[in-house]
């Protein structure tokens, strides 16, 4: 279950502090900027799990099926198509262009990995039901919460895209000044 510790350290603990958004038409647009692009990193970081339960999730149901259908194809054999089944899908909820990179894809799997520590999804065909199952669910309730934070942080997203058109509409920022700071920090 994914904690947000009030006080912590973490990128989730701040982007979801209440003071992160709080007085935000007091800060300087660079402030604001920076804020939201630590807002879309962790979304980004959640999508990347998100996606590394929906694989887990879609595997386990794929060995149920084989089981209850009686099929002989093993699920290793059945991979690619078991992944790409939900990849080609449509989307589903507040799904939005990433145009980030995962910050901590390998600690996420390592997450994921360690949520059902004694079942070996490696080899899902040997486990017993009530161990796939359990894997099923503990998976499931885990991409709940990953879910559930990501349209928290969203939320956060929204707010300062927001606040950073107002800023616009209002003639309080311009695109000059933005390609100016862009210049800047491209050259220093």
């Amino acid at each position: 279950m994914i904690e947000v510790r009030p006080g912590g350290r973490r990128r989730i603990d701040r982007v979801l502090d209440p003071d992160y958004i709080e007085g935000l038409d007091r800060l300087g647009l660079a402030e604001v900027r920076a804020r939201r692009d630590d807002a879309a990193q962790e979304e980004t970081d959640l999508s990347y799990l998100r996606r590394l339960l929906h694989g887990r999730i879609d595997i386990v149901r794929a060995e149920q099926k084989r089981r209850t259908e009686g099929g002989s194809a093993s699920v290793v054999e059945q991979l690619a198509t078991i992944l790409a089944d939900n990849a080609v899908g449509p989307a589903m909820g507040m799904g939005r262009y990433q145009t980030l990179e995962p910050s901590r894809a390998e600690a996420h799997r390592r997450h994921v990995e360690a949520l059902v520590s004694d079942a070996d999804l490696s080899d899902v065909a040997a486990l017993p039901d009530e161990r796939l199952e359990l894997a099923l669910q503990t998976y499931a309730k885990e991409e709940a919460s990953v879910s559930q934070r990501r349209r928290q942080v969203q939320v956060v997203m929204d707010l300062l895209n927001a606040e950073i058109a107002k800023r616009y509409r209002e003639g309080k920022a311009s695109v000059d000044e933005l390609l100016a700071a862009e210049r800047e920090r491209d050259e220093g």
